[in-house]
């Protein structure tokens, strides 16, 4: 693993915003306060910057900060200050650039699997050849072949994130982000969608911030373990995980990248 690297400075929001770089995701100098009978700041001065393709595991104590920034970047929330940009564009709301993957499966309870992972594309409805053929691939891709028609009551927790995911990647998103999507599965079916997913993006070659409480999942995926820390720390460790592909977990490597990370959390 290599050895822990500062965050980037804040930039300019003029700046920013016109900053032509190869970057797929850019957090340049972002803030988020909730104000109220309290005033809350999950996020101060966060700067951070993913790659095109690259799959990037945040992690941190409760309440740094993690699942406000994924929403920052999904456009579903603004920032108090600085900039965020996917593509060198910059985020005002959401957008087919970005697919968003929820802890909770959140799909329609009266639609099928099919009708669930097209949803995306039926704006306004369309019954094209081409739609109906990609989200016959996605299916087959999440391995959900046989069970198009299946409702959700019909399907185990690990077949709906599937479903969740297929439906996110169903508007090609540059960005795929993720919010604690294995975080109420059971360990043995966790495990599997892990491995699953690292199939779905070597495959399609998105760009994927995936936030989890859990260091070994992290290191398991990431290509990079970025930590925020508590009390508006911001990024505190950005940790490359040069271990390869698959990742054993009783490897001295994959141990060693696991204390480094928990290190900067504690």
């Amino acid at each position: 693993m290599a050895a822990m690297t500062g965050s980037d400075g804040g930039a300019d929001a003029d700046d920013a915003a016109a900053t032509d770089d190869t970057a797929a995701v850019r957090v340049d100098g972002v803030s988020k306060r909730y104000e109220g009978r309290q005033t809350t700041q999950p996020l101060r001065d966060v700067s951070l910057a993913v790659e095109r393709g690259e799959f990037v595991c945040l992690v941190g104590p409760s309440g740094c900060g993690k699942t406000t920034l994924l929403r920052l970047l999904a456009g579903l929330e603004s920032p108090t200050d600085g900039t965020i940009s996917v593509g060198g564009s910059r985020v005002t709301g959401p957008g087919v650039d970005r697919g968003m993957v929820f802890q909770e499966y959140n799909l329609f309870p009266w639609k099928t699997v099919e009708e669930n992972v097209r949803f995306g594309l039926d704006r306004p409805v369309c019954d094209c050849a081409d739609c109906a053929a990609r989200v016959a691939d996605l299916v087959e891709l999440v391995g959900l072949g046989g069970f198009e028609d299946a409702y959700p009551k019909e399907l185990s927790g690990g077949m709906k994130q599937r479903v969740a995911v297929a439906r996110a990647l169903a508007v090609d998103p540059e960005v795929l982000l993720m919010d604690e999507p294995f975080g109420s599965i059971d360990a043995q079916t966790r495990d599997r969608l892990q491995a699953e997913l690292l199939d779905i993006w070597r495959e399609t070659g998105k760009t994927v911030v995936f936030v989890t409480h859990e260091i070994e999942e992290a290191v398991t995926l990431a290509d990079r373990v970025v930590v925020l820390g508590a009390g508006s720390d911001g990024v505190v460790g950005d940790f490359d995980v040069d271990i390869s592909r698959p990742r054993e977990r009783t490897d001295p490597e994959f141990a060693a990248a696991v204390e480094g990370v928990r290190a900067r959390i504690e």
